[in-house]
């Protein structure tokens, strides 16, 4: 195809800017300026799912905004080490050590070992970020149930420090010995009661506790059963807590101190607060130098949440024929720190908006012949993506470049090339991101070629075949842009 051709024969100016790169800082609660501890190289942290079901689009918010912050910091010239964990082991279905193992749970439900439930669930998960275009071969993703000797001497340490105490069912950390406990709630202030306080309400007593906040690094198995996982440890057979898992695993694969931690808001309060405490209380430094959080897509007026049946998952979209990519077009339409809300009319009109955006871009990209020219909107919109990641704004701008006429050709396709870095939405290489039948690929191929020897009426046919098969093509300068029709 002419746009592959154009594409790999770019001649590109690289883009310069001198703007700097701010993220906002969850610990501070303020937007800082970034720079890592190592020049030019990131070390990145990321939560990722529990596998005990498939991942709706509220848990794929997140890794396309941990994406985000990988794409901007590799824009601006750092190598970024990247990790995110798969939690095949100790999530309970309650967030404050209560309850029943959510993979143990999964397993019941489907007939199956804890393990394949996990190998499946993991598997689609990786297919649908793959889907909303991230790179899976630049993250590592290690499974908690991999590091369990990691965890195990994590918690040895923290025992030999005086940090645990035992109760019946498993080893605790004691959140009185660490001053600045919930610090990351509060941005910084330290406001250890408030923190207390608001733990507090959020989880269930426990009469063998010391504090309420007080939380499981081990967890033994139940008396008298059980369980698909479980291990061996000084403390008896069990399975560790959820929140130590994170910090054994960054730790062994990143080093005991990061330069960025992401995960989404509800995560601030106990486990990215748990983490903190048990990391830095073992390695005697600062776990993470910058906290980056994202805050929830909602349906209606209410979170999106598997507890609540209140889910929508990438098939769903997929099946109604959008593209993958139009959920993400979706997501960049708020900003990262804001909520935003998901209707099937606010994804009817970003696949309408991405679609259209694709067709300005590739007619940009032939009529440039793939070369690029710097301007104060390339610059600009470097500047704007480097600004604590402002997506909406950058969109704004994306739109109107494309549209602005004052702007050459070349210079409209740098800033094209400048968003694409970042907002990864494959504006200049849409078809690698549709999964199109072969059958309607033959149809596209000879409706292209009635066309070019005046065929029209063939082509009209064609045309018409090919949205019975369920897929709408439009024609661009570059080739046909083919999407499934939605309905």
């Amino acid at each position: 195809m002419k746009w592959l051709t154009s594409l790999l024969a770019r001649k590109s100016e690289p883009a310069k800017s001198d703007a700097p790169l701010f993220f906002t800082n969850t610990l501070s609660g303020k937007k800082e300026a970034f720079s890592s501890r190592k020049a030019g190289e990131v070390s990145m942290y990321s939560c990722g799912p529990t596998v005990y079901s498939k991942q709706h689009i509220g848990n794929l918010k997140a890794p396309v905004f941990a994406d985000l912050v990988a794409r901007v910091l590799t824009s601006s010239g750092y190598r970024v080490r990247r990790v995110m964990n798969i939690t095949d082991v100790g999530h309970l279905v309650s967030d404050a050590d209560d309850g029943e193992d959510k993979m143990e749970k999964g397993a019941r439900a489907e007939g199956m070992s804890a393990q394949d439930i996990a190998t499946r669930y993991t598997k689609a998960f990786l297919e649908d970020i793959k889907a909303l275009n991230l790179d899976t071969d630049a993250i590592s993703f290690p499974r908690a149930t991999d590091y369990i000797k990691e965890q195990i001497a994590m918690v040895q340490a923290l025992e030999e420090k005086g940090y645990t105490y035992k109760t019946s069912d498993g080893v605790y950390f004691d959140t009185s010995l660490f001053p600045s406990y919930g610090a990351l709630s509060h941005g910084g202030t330290g406001l250890r009661e408030e923190a207390f306080a608001e733990i507090g309400r959020r989880i269930a007593g426990n009469t063998e506790k010391k504090h309420p906040a007080d939380f499981a690094l081990w967890k033994l198995s139940p008396r008298g059963g059980q369980r698909q996982q479980e291990w061996s440890s000084p403390w008896g057979s069990g399975f560790p807590g959820w929140h130590i898992e994170c910090s054994a695993m960054a730790k062994a694969l990143l080093g005991p101190e990061l330069d960025i931690h992401t995960g989404g808001i509800d995560h601030i309060p106990v486990h990215h607060t748990n983490e903190i405490a048990q990391s830095e209380s073992v390695n005697g430094k600062p776990l993470s130098r910058f906290w980056m959080h994202e805050a929830f897509i909602n349906l209606g007026d209410e979170k999106i949440a598997k507890s609540t049946g209140n889910v929508i998952y990438l098939s769903d979209i997929t099946e109604r024929g959008y593209s993958p990519l139009a959920l993400r077009y979706l997501f960049l339409q708020a900003h990262y720190r804001s909520p935003i809300s998901f209707s099937w009319d606010a994804l009817a009109a970003a696949n309408e908006a991405l679609t259209r955006l694709w067709r300005l871009c590739a007619t940009i990209n032939e009529e440039a012949e793939g070369s690029m020219k710097q301007s104060d909107a390339s610059r600009q919109m470097i500047a704007l993506l480097r600004d604590d990641l402002a997506t909406p704004a950058a969109l704004a701008l994306l739109w109107q470049s494309v549209r602005d006429d004052d702007l050459e050709r070349e210079e409209q396709l740098a800033v094209i090339d400048a968003a694409e870095s970042v907002l990864g939405l494959s504006l200049l290489s849409p078809h690698d991101v549709l999964d199109i039948p072969q059958h309607i690929q033959a149809l596209v191929k000879e409706r292209e070629l009635s066309r070019k020897n005046g065929d029209f009426a063939k082509s009209d046919a064609l045309r018409i075949h090919i949205e019975e098969g369920g897929y709408h093509v439009e024609d661009a300068p570059s080739g046909a842009i083919v999407t499934r029709r939605p309905g």
